[in-house]
């Protein structure tokens, strides 16, 4: 008993030193983006909005900004609806390529993201997509097409079936018994899968650093060449903005999956 009260201490303790190492960085840019301050001092001896300020008054951040919004949303609105239909063939699929499909439809998770990169850039090259809005829409949705896949699949893999077949039995065709029954009692692997495609685009940097530039050019590239060339706390106000939405986000998927569960109880 005892030991098993020992292990179960030093494993709680080792969760909360990783959260606690983990959070450390936000916990420090936080203040720093109140500064008062040119440099990066903590604590600050002093604070104010000064850093908000200058992002909202900088067009160079607020077109970075809007690129990243519209990439993002767009990203979301087209990744959903192909991970949906992927997920539903490949659960309910019973052709020998649906496996491969799903390993094909994984592996902007499973290859490293600098080798994604330099591959879309090729790519994107040879076509004429490097620094262009639709570029940057395309491999966003290439990248986080695996988080809805990941999210419905695991829905439907719990769904009663059933339920569809009696609504095709009545005289639904497959897409309208979709629609009327499986969607409602998935939405919440739906939301969640929709919300990480969202928060993976608006945080990519990598691929962002080989295809977009210019007037085309995302939020989280700017803050990186900014970074390299001087030290600009906006770049601090900036990422406190960035991880309150996604932390805002987070809270829709938690509160949706309650929702969900809550309703099938």
């Amino acid at each position: 008993m005892n030991k098993i009260s020992f292990g179960r201490l030093t494993l709680g303790a080792g969760v909360v030193l990783i959260l606690v190492f983990l959070m450390l960085p936000v916990v420090i840019v936080v203040p720093l983006s109140f500064s008062d301050t040119r440099f990066m001092t903590f604590p600050p001896p002093a604070y104010s909005l000064r850093w908000y300020r200058s992002f909202f008054d900088n067009p160079a951040w607020i077109d970075a900004a809007r690129v990243t919004l519209t990439a993002s949303v767009c990203a979301a609105m087209i990744a959903t609806p192909l991970g949906i239909a992927a997920a539903y063939g490949i659960q309910h699929g019973s052709h020998w390529s649906m496996k491969y499909l799903r390993t094909l439809l994984m592996l902007p998770l499973m290859v490293p993201i600098i080798i994604v990169a330099v591959g879309v850039f090729f790519v994107f090259t040879q076509a004429g997509y490097v620094n262009t809005l639709g570029g940057l829409i395309v491999a966003d949705t290439m990248l986080g097409l695996p988080y809805v896949l990941i999210s419905v699949g695991a829905d439907l893999r719990t769904f009663d079936r059933t339920q569809e077949m009696v609504a095709r039995s009545l005289g639904m065709n497959r897409f309208r018994s979709f629609m009327a029954v499986t969607l409602p009692q998935i939405k919440a692997s739906v939301v969640s899968g929709a919300v990480f495609v969202f928060i993976q685009a608006l945080d990519e940097t990598v691929v962002a650093l080989f295809i977009s530039g210019g007037s085309n050019q995302t939020l989280t590239r700017r803050m990186f060449v900014t970074l390299r060339d001087e030290i600009d706390p906006t770049i601090a106000a900036i990422s406190t903005m960035l991880t309150a939405l996604t932390l805002c986000l987070v809270m829709i998927v938690v509160v949706s999956r309650r929702s969900s569960s809550t309703a099938r109880a």
